[in-house]
């Protein structure tokens, strides 16, 4: 029988060779070679990020890409910036991260029922992906969705993603409501599979600097992942 943390671990490993779109390999490359100067002395990652936590858990984490000076530099989904702050805080808090904090690919961090992706896996200039760019990366997410059989909840964070799971889905033969639901924050949207897509804003410093999302608001959807996950 196929291992599937084996083909999961060798679709990551593909993931981080791919140059499917010559706009975001170029930006890539580009961030990693001239590099913000509070991180000179790093050595950036500037590849697609793989997939980050527990291939067996019971909920996955759509985000929209990794972030130029964050994961573009870490190799880590949101690990090294703001965003991946106000993730983590939350993840801990929550139970599914043994710390709160994620620096480096090597500080330590592990998660437990929980895995965190992204609809693309490659930082995109202004964190703006173009359409073309999205499809050509669907793939890797399409694949996910094929072989982490344990998902009960799916956590889209952001509009992005939420739109980018229900599409992939959708693809999968796997019933979405008609018409669909309408992002919004707390959404929860039961899918013809039993699975349950929640959805949140996404901690970018856009939201949490403006306060339209709260670290109260942000903890009230990972208690209530763990919840559907339990049930």
């Amino acid at each position: 029988m196929t291992n599937p943390r084996i083909d999961f671990e060798a679709l990551q490993a593909r993931v981080t060779e791919c140059r499917r779109c010559p706009r975001l390999v170029e930006w890539r490359e580009r961030v990693a070679r001239d590099k913000r100067a509070a991180y000179r002395d790093d050595d950036y990652w500037g590849r697609p990020v793989p997939s980050f936590g527990d291939p067996t858990g019971r909920v996955l984490v759509v985000g929209l890409a990794p972030a130029a000076h964050g994961a573009n530099r870490t190799g880590r989904m949101f690990t090294g910036d703001r965003s991946g702050d106000w993730l983590f805080r939350a993840l801990h808090r929550a139970g599914f991260a043994n710390q709160p904090n994620a620096d480096s690919a090597q500080d330590g961090l592990r998660l437990d029922d929980i895995l965190i992706t992204a609809a693309v896996r490659c930082a995109p200039p202004a964190n703006k992906p173009t359409s073309a760019e999205r499809d050509a990366c669907a793939a890797w997410l399409s694949t996910e969705l094929e072989l982490l059989h344990h998902v009960k909840v799916i956590v889209a964070l952001g509009g992005f993603a939420y739109a980018q799971v229900l599409r992939l889905l959708a693809a999968h033969s796997v019933a979405v409501p008609r018409p669909r639901p309408r992002f919004g924050h707390g959404v929860e949207v039961v899918l013809g599979d039993r699975r349950t897509l929640l959805c949140s804003y996404h901690p970018s410093q856009q939201n949490t600097f403006t306060g339209k999302l709260t670290e109260g608001a942000f903890d009230a959807v990972w208690r209530r992942a763990r919840v559907l996950a339990e049930e």
